[in-house]
């Protein structure tokens, strides 16, 4: 019974002697792992943290596009049908779409951020106040797409866009 044992303790011995591949062990043996699962652990990423999140109230913030553009003197001006932005991603002009009915006779003009005030828009019946008069929106040159943007500012406030940043 005790050479059994003896044989054993051997048998034993010697299988702890030998190399032993990852597969073989199931990956648990780290130090005995073969340079290219190595290089796998090296290039393994860390997980990307979780987005933030913002919570915003319904009446604190809703879409522009679509809605009604009133002159000060409640005139219609038109709808805001796009949005212009630099290449900061900043908001410079919007894009009424002015005058017409049903979109025929209409016309897109770019009007300066800052010439909109929003300060009733709790509702989407609710428009949006631009700070010029009907005849100096009448008289704007056409918005067209893949040519120079020509704004038009409140009095005393737009500034040129530099593009050569």
């Amino acid at each position: 019974m005790r050479a059994g044992i003896l044989v054993l303790s051997l048998i034993a011995g010697l299988a702890m002697s030998l190399p032993v591949s990852a597969a073989e062990d199931g990956g648990t043996q780290g130090s005995r792992a073969a340079p290219a699962d190595a290089a796998k652990d090296a290039t393994k990423k860390e997980p990307a943290p979780p987005p933030s999140v913002t919570v915003i109230g319904a009446r604190d913030a809703l879409g522009i596009l679509g809605r009604e553009v009133r002159s000060a003197a409640n005139e219609n001006m038109g709808r805001i049908v796009d949005v212009i932005v630099d290449r900061e991603g900043a908001v410079r002009a919007a894009v009424i779409d002015f005058g017409g009915f049903l979109g025929v006779g209409s016309r897109k003009i770019v009007v300066d951020w800052s010439a909109l005030h929003f300060g009733r828009v709790a509702n989407k019946s609710d428009s949006i106040t631009l700070e010029l008069t009907k005849e100096q929106v009448t008289a704007a040159p056409e918005y067209k797409q893949d040519a120079p943007v020509i704004v038009l500012g409140a009095a005393g406030r737009l500034q040129p866009w530099d593009f050569d940043k």
